[in-house]
């Protein structure tokens, strides 16, 4: 299992609009019906990565926490399907489902969404203001898969909790670490 770490582009960076097809609703679902109001976390997953399965138990324990707040989640898997068949939609809407997801995970069929955000690995995790402009990208938290550190989300939630209260959020940032995305 390589390691590939996000690319850490720059801070301001504003987040490039999108429509995705969600394969749970079957609809397409755009940034700007989904971003949230105080901010939006964007994170690039997929169904095989160890370094997601690693962390998707905390991720939904820590988006479920933000359901009624003013921050979205907004999930994409970009990987090549074909390539990776358990990377599919089929196979998304049964992961999103299993995992109890309650955050849109849409397919970026055409791989253009990741390639817009310079997304490199999964997971590669952006969190948005409320103008849409970068104010982290980095780790979900220090743990990996064959550490010993168990997945909390402490890191993206300090940048969210920062955030709702109005404090500054450090510009010293850990790059995520995970598999390399899928590319066709």
């Amino acid at each position: 299992m390589s390691e590939t770490p996000s690319k850490m582009i720059d801070l301001g960076f504003k987040a490039p609009e999108f429509t995705l097809f969600n394969p749970r609703t079957n609809t397409s679902q755009s940034l700007e019906e989904l971003k949230g109001t105080k901010a939006t976390v964007i994170l690039f997953i997929c169904n095989h990565c160890p370094y997601v399965k690693n962390i998707n138990k905390a991720l939904v324990k820590l988006t479920n926490q933000y359901l009624d707040s003013d921050v979205s989640f907004i999930a994409i898997n970009s990987n090549d399907a074909n390539k990776y068949p358990e990377d599919s939609t089929q196979n998304m809407v049964a992961v999103a489902k299993n995992m109890g997801y309650r955050f849109p995970y849409l397919y970026d069929e055409s791989q253009t969404v990741a390639k817009a955000y310079d997304a490199a690995c999964t997971p590669d995790i952006f969190v948005f203001d409320k103008n849409l402009e970068l104010v982290y990208r980095g780790q979900f938290d220090d743990s990996r898969p064959n550490n010993d550190t168990y997945a909390t989300g402490a890191t993206l939630n300090d940048v969210l909790q920062a955030i709702i209260k109005g404090r500054s959020i450090s510009k010293t940032q850990i790059p995520s670490v995970g598999c390399g995305i899928k590319w066709k």
